[in-house]
C-alpha cells in the first residue's frame, strides 16, 4: 500500500487536505458546489480504514441524499482504494429485487475494515453504530429524524469514540445543517465558497498568493479567444452561465438563501410502484414529453387512465436524437403515422389511436419548434407548456398530489425512482415556491418533468379535447 501522506499531497487541493487532515471528532464542511465534498469525505473514510491493523471492526457509515448519491460516493471510495493501493475483499449492493431500492452497499477491505453506504433513511440508520458521514445533509429526507435517529449512536459511550462528518452546500435555515452551522460551536467547521476555491487553485494556478486579477479580456483571432482563459475568467463565465443571483449566492457563495425539500420522499414514491401494471386496451391514454437535445434527455412518459388512478405504461427515453426523429416518436405514439411511411403507403399499427385524450409537450426553450409542430399534427388535445414558476408549481403540484392520494401508478424502476426523487421544492425568503434537480450524467430528472407533464394532461378540470378521430386508410385525422 502507498504511503497516503505522499499521495494526499498530489492529488488533494488545500482545502481538501486541511479537511482530510483535522483529526477532531466533529466536523462540519459547507462548501459550494463543484469544490470536492463527497471526494474528500470518501479520502478520509478511505484512508482511516486503511490505516487499521489486520482483522479490523473499523466502519463509516454513509448516509446520503439518495440512492444515485450513495452509489457514486461508494465509486469515489473504490478509486481511491486503487490510489492507495489498498485491497478491496468485496463489493456488493443488497436489494430487495433488482430493481428495488438498495438497502445498502459495501466495501469490504482486505484487512477487515467496511465502508456502509445507504439512502438517508431514519430507520436504516438506526441500525449501525460506526464513524458517521452525512452527505449533502441539508437535502435529506426528514434531516431532523434522521438526526434523532444516529446521534445517539455516535456519542454511545459503550460503542467507543466514533467520528462524525457533515458536509452540503446550503440549502436554506429550514434544516439541521443549517442549524448545525449557525448554532453549534461543538464542531470544527470548515467553509469554502467557490471564490476561495479558485483562489487555492481549483482552475489552476492564480498567481502570485492567489492575488485576484481582473478577468482578461483576451484578443479574438477569427472568432477564436488568442490567449488561454485565467482561473478568474473561468470562473466570471460560470457566474454568467448561472445567471441568478439567489442560486450563485447559495449554491457557490455558501449563503443561506431559501428553504429546500425533497418533492417526492421515497416513502411516497414506494407505495404507488406496482410491477403489474397493465393497460386494458380500452381506457384513456395521457402522455407528457420533456424536451431534450444535446446535454438532458428527451423522454415520452404514457399513462392510462383507469378510474381515477393514472397508470405508467410506457417511459420512453430519446438521447441526442434529432427533433424530426423525436416528433416521429412522439406522433406513432398518439396514433399518427409520420410521412415517411405514408410515401411508402405503410398506414402501420396505431399503439393508441383514439384513446389518446391529452398531450402535454415542454416548449420551452428548444422545444418550442417541436411543439408547435406536434401541435399542428395532432390538433387540440396537444399543448405546449412553457416553464414557468406558475407552470411548473401547477403541474409539480398535480404529481405531489397524485402520489400523497396513491391515485398514480409508477412501474418499479430504479432510474425512474431516483429522478423522481431527485426534485427539490424550493421557498425563497420572500415565499415564492421553485422546483429544481441536480444534473447529472443521466440528466436533470427529465423523466420526473414528463411524468408531471402527463399529470398536467390528465387533470380531470383541464380542457375538454374533441374526440381524435383518424383515417385508417391513410393514418392521418380526419377534420
Amino acid at each position: 500500500m502507498r504511503q497516503p501522506t505522499s499521495i494526499l499531497k498530489e492529488i488533494l487541493l488545500p482545502w481538501q487536505q486541511r479537511w482530510v487532515s483535522d483529526p477532531r471528532r466533529f466536523k462540519i464542511g459547507m462548501w459550494s458546489r463543484q469544490t470536492g465534498k463527497s471526494f474528500s469525505t470518501a479520502c478520509e473514510a478511505v484512508t482511516d480504514c486503511a490505516a487499521q491493523g489486520q482483522n479490523s471492526s473499523d466502519l463509516w457509515v454513509v448516509l446520503s441524499a439518495g440512492e444515485r448519491q450513495a452509489l457514486e460516493w461508494m465509486e469515489k471510495a473504490k478509486k481511491w482504494a486503487q490510489a492507495l493501493k489498498f485491497t478491496v475483499d468485496s463489493y456488493e449492493e443488497i436489494r430487495g429485487s433488482a430493481d428495488a431500492l438498495i438497502s445498502r452497499a459495501e466495501i469490504r477491505f482486505g484487512n477487515g475494515s467496511r465502508i456502509v453506504a445507504i439512502p438517508a433513511n431514519p430507520d436504516t440508520a438506526r441500525g449501525y453504530s460506526g464513524n458517521l458521514i452525512l452527505d449533502e445533509f441539508a437535502i435529506h429526507e426528514k434531516p431532523f429524524d434522521i438526526w434523532a435517529a444516529i446521534y445517539p449512536s455516535i456519542t454511545n459511550p459503550l460503542t467507543g469514540e466514533k467520528k462524525l462528518r457533515i458536509v452540503s452546500t446550503p440549502k436554506g435555515r429550514g434544516n439541521k445543517f443549517a442549524d448545525l452551522w449557525e448554532h453549534n460551536e461543538g464542531y470544527s467547521k470548515h467553509k469554502v465558497t467557490i471564490e476561495d476555491a479558485v483562489r487555492e487553485g481549483l482552475f489552476g494556478p492564480c498567481g502570485a498568493a492567489g492575488v485576484r486579477a481582473l478577468p482578461s479580456r483576451g484578443a479574438m483571432v477569427g472568432g477564436a479567444l488568442r490567449a488561454p482563459r485565467s482561473p478568474w475568467d473561468r470562473l466570471a463565465e460560470l457566474r454568467a452561465g448561472v445567471d441568478d443571483p439567489d442560486i450563485w449566492a447559495q449554491e457557490y457563495m455558501c449563503e443561506f438563501i431559501d428553504n429546500t425539500s425533497v418533492l417526492l420522499p421515497y416513502e411516497l414514491i414506494g407505495k404507488c410502484e406496482s410491477e403489474t401494471i397493465k393497460d386494458d386496451g380500452a381506457s384513456p391514454i395521457y402522455i407528457g414529453m420533456d424536451v431534450g437535445r444535446s446535454k438532458d434527455l428527451s423522454v415520452i412518459v404514457t399513462a392510462v387512465k383507469l378510474g381515477d388512478v393514472l397508470a405508467v405504461i410506457d417511459v420512453t427515453t430519446l438521447t441526442k436524437m434529432p427533433f424530426a426523429d423525436q416528433l416521429e416518436v412522439l406522433l406513432a405514439k398518439c396514433g399518427h403515422v409520420g410521412s415517411a411511411s405514408r410515401r411508402t403507403g405503410e398506414a402501420g399499427r396505431l399503439p393508441y389511436g383514439n384513446r389518446v385524450q391529452g398531450v402535454r409537450i415542454d416548449s420551452t426553450g428548444i422545444g418550442a419548434m417541436l411543439a408547435e409542430e406536434a401541435t399542428k399534427r395532432l390538433g387540440g388535445r396537444c399543448q405546449g407548456v412553457q416553464f414557468t414558476v406558475a407552470s411548473k408549481g401547477e403541474m409539480y403540484g398535480l404529481m405531489r398530489r397524485r402520489f400523497e392520494e396513491r391515485s398514480i401508478r409508477v412501474p418499479v424502476d430504479r432510474v425512474l425512482r431516483e429522478d423522481l426523487h431527485a426534485v427539490q421544492r424550493v421557498v425563497s425568503t420572500g415565499g415564492s415556491v421553485t422546483y429544481s434537480a441536480p444534473r447529472n450524467a443521466d440528466g436533470h430528472s427529465d423523466r420526473a418533468a414528463a411524468l408531471a407533464l402527463c399529470c398536467l394532461a390528465s387533470r380531470s378540470n383541464g380542457p375538454v379535447c374533441p374526440p381524435f378521430r383518424f383515417n385508417l386508410n391513410t393514418a392521418s385525422p380526419l377534420d
